[in-house]
């Protein structure tokens, strides 16, 4: 049986902006891509706290050490600029792989800086 598990979360990032003209995707400080081991371009789940809402998109790699989360393209119209966001990214295993997997989870502060790591 393979079932789909989180693999990584990027833990209550603050959005630093929302571009609408964008082709879409969240742009996120490749520093924390990396902690997270999200790979640039891979699929997302972004969870806004504010509004309660959850879309899917893509991680494309901003800055590293700027903070950047920005929203682009249709995600825009899910989160603004000092929103509270959890970015998920999944992977499919089998329960074999699940018993020796655990999640790596990085946990920010407001300016979106690593705060600790836990895996």
């Amino acid at each position: 049986m393979y079932r789909q598990i989180l693999k990584a979360k990027i833990h209550r990032a603050t959005v630093t902006d929302s571009r609408i003209d964008y082709e879409g995707s969240v742009t996120v400080d490749e520093e924390l891509l990396k902690a997270a081991n999200i790979a640039p371009w891979e699929k997302v789940l972004i969870a806004n706290l504010n509004n309660g809402s959850r879309i899917e998109s893509y991680a494309m790699p901003g800055e590293s050490g700027s903070g950047v989360i920005c929203m682009n393209g249709g995600a825009a119209k899910y989160a603004q600029k000092g929103d509270i966001v959890i970015i998920m990214s999944f992977a499919v295993m089998t329960d074999e792989e699940l018993e020796r997997h655990q999640p790596k989870m990085v946990y920010v502060d407001k300016q979106n800086r690593i705060l600790s790591l836990k895996s």
